[in-house]
């Protein structure tokens, strides 16, 4: 039996550097699943990839596994096994990518480009943990608690509103305008490409913290009676939600769970006001209504992504009229009128029938 290669090593999460509101959304998904996910948009070269692969490592015994765009739906979800079907005459499951990823991170790689349907069957597993089957007969659950990476590049396309308000957290990335910044950047990519086990050792007692204070947040996040809120917590979801004129209800509960899992990684005994606020930008953004308010929204991790100046043109962008409001709209204009001759005789002398204006000219 041919062995498989050997895996390539992952440039460390703790080393990720310049895109700190990338770090704090996936480790916020991660700590609650149920959040729904990261879309992570922004152009080329901005370790959106990086972030996704080098997380799954600090959850303990976590797959990784990658969704190719030409999968389907029976490769995504699962379908009969044929060869017990032939062979033995017995319906059985042969486990998808789905039942692959669980308990580790699912990654689409330019998710914008995915058929709709692929999407939505992701979105139901992400937000539910379970994958359920009714085809070909079978009959068949299966648990899906995964973490859903969605990656792509605006200029390429745009989900459809309705997935985009699916998704839990949406993280803009721009391209790193810091001359000092980006040569640190480029310092540590390159030692990692020249020695990837020295390079992760320099990073191993950071790597090995954030995944203690990450599992500490999983389990204070899923035990009883830990981390409350008040009733000043939902007043300020409800009213950042109604500023972003969100649709429904699911902006208010992504924010809320976001909440609660920056609270839990803060070590806080219960979640504030604050926390809600702190988080409001990766649960609002991408549901916001074009002109609706921003107001109190404030960044978790500065500096984050979202306060970079190319999120600052695309904030300005929203305060204005969308262009679907008013499309083809123009305010009126003098324009020059010639005189018709032709047309002032027929108005004074309308043809006969059967002869025709050319004639009547």
């Amino acid at each position: 039996m041919a062995q498989s290669p050997p895996a390539l090593p992952l440039f460390p999460f703790a080393a990720i550097a310049g895109q700190a509101g990338l770090r704090t959304a996936l480790l916020l998904a991660a700590i609650d699943p149920r959040i729904g996910g990261v879309l992570v948009q922004g152009p080329r070269g901005t370790a959106k990839s990086t972030g996704a692969r080098a997380l799954a490592e600090l959850l303990p015994d976590a797959p990784f596994v990658t969704l190719p765009l030409g999968a389907t739906r029976e490769h995504v979800v699962g379908t009969l096994d044929l060869q017990a079907a032939l062979s033995m005459s017995e319906l059985r499951f042969a486990p998808g990518l789905l039942a692959r990823a669980h308990g580790g991170v699912l990654y689409v790689d330019e998710i914008n480009l995915l058929p709709d349907a692929l999407v939505d069957v992701l979105l139901d597993a992400a937000a539910s943990g379970v994958n359920v089957i009714e085809r070909d007969g079978i009959s068949h659950s299966h648990a899906a608690r995964f973490v859903l990476v969605g990656t792509m590049n605006p200029e390429e396309g745009m989900l459809r509103p309705q997935l985009l308000d699916r998704m839990g957290l949406c993280v803009h990335l721009s391209n790193v305008g810091d001359v000092a910044l980006r040569q640190s950047i480029v310092r540590a990519r390159l030692a990692f490409d020249a020695n990837p086990a020295a390079f992760r050792a320099q990073h191993a007692d950071e790597q090995q913290r954030l995944a203690d204070r990450l599992g500490e947040a999983r389990r204070r996040l899923a035990a009883e009676g830990e981390l409350p809120w008040s009733d000043a917590v939902l007043q300020s979801a409800g009213e950042l939600c109604v500023a972003a004129q969100v649709d429904g209800m699911r902006g208010d509960i992504v924010l809320l769970r976001a909440a609660r899992a920056y609270a839990a990684w803060s070590n806080a005994p219960e979640v504030l006001p604050e926390h809600v606020h702190a988080v409001a930008e990766w649960a609002l953004v991408h549901r916001r209504k074009a002109g609706a308010a921003s107001r109190g929204v404030s960044s978790a991790s500065p500096p984050s992504s979202s306060a970079s100046p190319e999120h600052a043109r695309e904030s300005s962008a929203r305060d204005q009229p969308s262009a679907q409001d008013d499309w083809g709209h123009m305010p009126p204009q003098p324009v020059g009128v010639a005189r018709s001759e032709t047309a002032s005789r027929w108005m004074r002398e309308p043809p006969r029938p059967g002869e025709s204006l050319a004639k009547k000219a």
